[in-house]
């Protein structure tokens, strides 16, 4: 009987509500971390799959999508899909889902605690104590940017910005947004937020710029030379967001020339790759992509995508599936 059920594929281990939801449905595999990394090892496996829970470093490309002869529904553990050839789906008629909304509080909380981290010096404070540094009380050890009065100049003001924004006005910060167009004044009047046409204007104005965008063509390298040149040299940048909306060689040159005091990273161009350079610029937090990584909100990640996958196996209609972005 368990050879008759649809078969899923899970790149690779999710919590295990998500894992057992499915289990209890369909056939069920579950890769090998970082197996499903690369096109080929995709290809190879995917024509015998109906639906396919994957991760965003995994390559959902056309040729990926051409192979899945059974495949009925893609579902990306994540908010972002831009690992996934969309059009390529919706011309083969296969289902793509995300899962918006339930990662929205987590990652507010970590851009929020990066913030601290980079302004404050955590880091570097951290490692000076523990190679044996620490004698002491000193008066001038790691001084950082304290944020009240300042301003955080946010780019992308959905969800995750505005989480973002709320937290650092209940620290005292000043809020400034550029986004594809103004908020309405009841969700810009709790923050007292100024939206600021010009990106320019933003990102030279603000003691901290954050990058809360989509990767789309536009925002490829929204971040890159010129713009770090706008940055005042006190200023920090923090992106939480994805890795190539950042031109990384450029960060890591402005870093080092003290161009900038600091930037705090979660995202990277090249993932699981980090710019060499970067690794070594001083008062750069770096973190392995873990802004949505509280046991609440992955297994919240992990329950919309199997729900999709379910509701679209099951034959329901794909207009009640509010995260299917095709």
């Amino acid at each position: 009987m368990g050879s008759s059920l649809p078969k899923v594929l899970i790149t690779e281990p999710i919590p295990d509500k998500s894992i057992e939801f499915l289990s209890d449905r369909y056939t069920v595999e579950i890769g090998e971390k970082g197996r499903f990394q690369n096109e080929d090892a995709l290809i190879e496996a995917i024509p015998e799959y109906h639906a396919l829970l994957c991760m965003l470093s995994n390559p959902i490309t056309k040729n990926v999508l051409q192979a899945g002869t059974n495949l009925k529904v893609v579902a990306n553990f994540a908010v972002g899909y831009n690992n996934i050839d969309v059009e390529a789906a919706t011309e083969l008629g296969i289902k793509v889902a995300n899962t918006p909304d339930v990662l929205t509080e987590a990652c507010g909380d970590f851009a929020m605690g990066l913030l601290m981290a980079v302004s404050r010096k955590f880091n570097d404070a951290e490692q000076y104590l523990r190679e044996g540094h620490f004698k002491g009380w000193e008066p001038l050890g790691f001084l950082g940017l304290e944020l009240r009065g300042k301003t955080l100049g946010i780019i992308g003001m959905g969800r995750i910005g505005q989480a973002f924004a709320h937290r650092a006005k209940a620290f005292g910060m000043n809020i400034a947004y550029h986004n594809r167009s103004p908020l309405s004044q009841k969700e810009e009047q709790p923050l007292q937020a100024s939206y600021i046409k010009d990106l320019d204007q933003l990102i030279s104005t603000s003691d901290v710029v954050s990058v809360n965008c989509p990767l789309t063509p536009e925002t490829h390298h929204l971040i890159n030379e010129r713009r770090l040149g706008l940055m005042q040299e006190h200023a920090l940048l923090i992106n939480i967001s994805r890795g190539p909306v950042v031109d990384e060689k450029a960060l890591a040159h402005a870093l080092h020339n003290k161009h900038i005091a600091g930037a705090g990273l979660d995202v990277f161009e090249e993932e699981p790759k980090v710019y060499p350079h970067l690794l070594t610029a001083p008062n750069c937090t770096m973190l392995p992509h873990i802004a949505s990584a509280t046991f609440e909100t992955r297994d919240a990640i992990g329950m919309l995508a199997v729900q999709a996958i379910h509701k679209i196996l099951n034959g329901d209609d794909p207009k009640s599936i509010t995260n299917l972005v095709n």
